[in-house]
């Protein structure tokens, strides 16, 4: 069933202002509104959709999944965000959620997947899928696999992008934990672990979210990956050990027609912050010479004046 759809990923500041984007691209989507400035960058490994044009795409894979650590997994939402206006650390969460309801489209194994997501990959989650509007979130802090802080002056900002911006533009960015300029040391202040693993532990006590601040002009960088959805074959692949076996759901089996959507936003006023969307597309609808989906929509950010999407 999966290989009658084709995937496409749009990404915009909010629900309503969407852009197509192109996958395993590494020119990154920049973002922009009212509360931050957003650059994202989104690989996913055996890719069979669309890219920014609406034609299928041609960039079935990255170069980052040849690099350590990432030989072995299947996808990668890796984003950098400035801030304009400081947001406490408690309050900005990643995840999942949806418009309908997906109470009566719960394949077999669900709550015993959660449990292992909850237990294995990310204890920092919280959910409720049974509600009307169903939601699966985490405190970024812990949730990140990969969290970086770099510097507040412009000046040195720059700087950094400047050196990036020299490095081959097929180069894959593998950001790795810690900080850049004052980043190390905003770090340090607040007791911050140098491991990856280490820091997502220290953030799963609310106390440490609640001390920490996003600073106002300060850019965070963030790399999300795994091994277990595929986006290939639609499914959810999850580990096995001890006495549990690995659980392989067929997410497409159960599909009712709703996006995937991974938002970033701030739970204290429940305001979304960047939005990035994952839509099944008929594969007999998907032509080479297709017209920009973004335009068949107008789904085009900054149609109200006060978000964009460059």
């Amino acid at each position: 069933m999966a290989d009658k759809y084709m995937l496409k990923v749009t990404a915009g500041p909010d629900y309503e202002n969407q852009k197509p984007i192109s996958i395993n691209s590494e020119e990154h989507t920049r973002i922009i509104s009212n509360h931050l400035t957003a650059n994202l960058t989104v690989r996913i490994q055996n890719f069979r959709g669309l890219d920014a044009t609406g034609k299928l795409s041609t960039q079935k894979t990255s170069p980052y999944f040849s690099q350590p650590p990432h030989q072995h997994d299947l996808y990668s939402v890796q984003f950098s965000f400035t801030p304009k206006e400081d947001m406490n650390g408690n309050d900005l969460v990643f995840g999942n959620d949806f418009d309908h309801p997906i109470r009566d489209k719960l394949p077999p194994g669900f709550q015993q997947a959660f449990n292992i997501v909850k237990w294995f990959i990310d204890p920092g989650l919280y959910a409720d899928v049974h509600a009307d509007e169903p939601y699966l979130y985490g405190p970024l802090l812990s949730s990140m696999n990969v969290w970086r802080v770099g510097p507040k002056d412009d000046k040195a900002q720059e700087k950094l992008e400047e050196e990036r911006a020299n490095t081959s533009s097929d180069s894959p960015q593998i950001l790795h934990e810690g900080g850049d300029g004052d980043g190390e040391d905003y770090r340090h202040e607040f007791k911050i672990p140098d491991d990856g693993a280490a820091r997502k532990k220290f953030f799963l006590t609310e106390q440490h979210l609640k001390d920490f601040k996003f600073e106002k002009g300060r850019s965070y960088e963030n790399d999300f990956f795994n091994p277990y959805l595929d986006f290939n074959d639609f499914a959810l692949r999850l580990p096995g050990f001890a006495v549990i076996p690995g659980i392989t759901i067929p997410i497409i089996s159960y599909w009712d027609g709703q996006p995937l959507r991974y938002v970033m936003k701030n739970r204290k006023t429940d305001q979304p912050l960047m939005v990035l969307v994952f839509t099944l597309v008929p594969k007999d609808d998907v032509s080479g010479e297709s017209d920009d989906p973004g335009e068949k929509e107008g789904a085009a950010g900054g149609q109200d004046g006060d978000d964009d999407v460059d």
